[in-house]
């Protein structure tokens, strides 16, 4: 499924790449647009969504070959799904697939219908390509999706009448590195074959779902990745990223997304782009099939070993910490802190701070909750001085 008239990136002579998206029966482009970050003005003291900009982005995305474009119904103060839904007339919308998301805030197979509704009336069309369950761990999806009558089985019944032509899962979970690793996993061995597709985060420094992608792909599952330049905070470039291939690329968002293109299991690569030249800088690295060698690749892996070996003095994400009773998820916190000590992107790692509790899978609290009561101290195996790294990570990071 090529864009009318599509002649490839002609300002690099090069041309998007197209691959199976697992066993759906469509082509994708390798690199998708997200749509969560479309183009701002300012209307007096007030910001908002330039639609005309928006419909502008997403006709050049398809200019340049990009034939995914990943929606929801919250995403840009829910405007998201009504500017991609008119930049898609004249004849564009079978041009394209169409990913939007279902929050699941019941486990009621009507409610479940009723957003569905919803967001086929806000995007104009009469089908979703890949309709996923949102934001779901491990709990949700045992709870709350697969209940009997509940959403997963509305789901089959609306992909049967046409509405959905594709049911997918985005991945997101409250544990931290292996521990969401292997709940992932969980969930696609419960999922009894009814899944097309997977959306999760995966990129340079997060690294813990990789076998969960893996087997989504042995599964027959497209695997789409959201978050490969870490939502852009990549971009800025940082020693402890170009040092993984010193000298090889220009930016860390260049290495960053050429790392996840280079995963055999990996479809598509999600960027959420907000203006024309993030996008075509994108589409010029998505365009280029010389991604990775075995050496470069190999390269990094020694560099990351290092990595995690710096980031494992802090806390290893064995979980033994936990719970904690006073709510913090502390291997998720202490991630967090390693983004900024190991690896240099401050800004990255401040951003996520403050994302916890905005949404469904990070309903925790942060460091500021430790009253120091040292249950988690008794826990560690490391020894290692958690209520101070607590103190020292919210002062840091907060």
């Amino acid at each position: 499924m090529y864009p009318e008239g599509y002649r490839g990136f002609e300002s690099h002579s090069l041309r998007m790449q197209y691959v199976d998206f697992g066993k759906t029966g469509v082509k994708v482009s390798r690199l998708g647009m997200g749509c969560m970050r479309l183009p701002t003005l300012q209307k007096g003291r007030e910001t908002i969504y330039d639609e005309e900009k928006g419909i502008a982005l997403i006709h050049r995305a398809m200019d340049l070959g990009i034939n995914y474009f990943d929606t929801a119904p919250y995403y840009c103060e829910s405007q998201s799904e009504l500017i991609l839904g008119k930049a898609l007339k004249d004849g564009r919308r079978e041009k394209v697939y169409i990913s939007t998301k279902n929050p699941i805030e019941t486990d009621n197979g009507d409610d479940y219908e009723k957003r569905l509704e919803a967001s086929l009336k806000k995007l104009d069309t009469s089908y979703i390509d890949f309709y996923h369950f949102w934001g779901i761990s491990l709990q949700d999806f045992l709870n709350k999706v697969k209940t009997k009558d509940g959403p997963f089985d509305r789901a089959k019944k609306l992909k049967a009448q046409g509405l959905i032509k594709h049911i997918s899962l985005s991945f997101h979970d409250g544990s931290a590195g292996e521990n969401e690793g292997n709940n992932l996993i969980e969930v696609l061995n419960n999922s009894e074959g009814v899944l097309e597709s997977l959306l999760c985060q995966y990129n340079i420094m997060d690294r813990g779902k990789e076998a969960g992608i893996a087997l989504a792909r042995d599964m027959g599952l497209g695997t789409a990745i959201m978050g490969p330049v870490g939502g852009g905070r990549l971009g800025t470039p940082t020693k402890a990223i170009m040092d993984l291939l010193p000298g090889k690329f220009t930016s860390s968002a260049e290495l960053a997304l050429r790392f996840v293109l280079a995963n055999k299991n990996v479809d598509i690569a999600l960027s959420g782009m907000s203006t024309i030249e993030q996008l075509e800088e994108n589409a010029r690295i998505a365009c280029n099939t010389a991604l990775l060698s075995d050496d470069e690749l190999r390269s990094i892996e020694t560099m990351q070993k290092e990595n995690e070996r710096l980031a494992g003095l802090y806390c290893t994400g064995c979980d033994y910490c936990m719970p904690c009773p006073q709510g913090i998820n502390i291997p998720a916190v202490f991630i967090m802190m390693n983004y900024h000590r190991v690896y240099g992107i401050t800004e990255f790692a401040r951003s996520s701070y403050a994302d916890i509790g905005r949404f469904p899978w990070t309903q925790f609290e942060n460091a500021a909750a430790c009253n120091g009561c040292g249950a988690c101290e008794t826990k560690c195996p490391q020894k290692i001085p958690v209520i101070k790294q607590l103190k020292e990570t919210h002062k840091i990071l907060s």
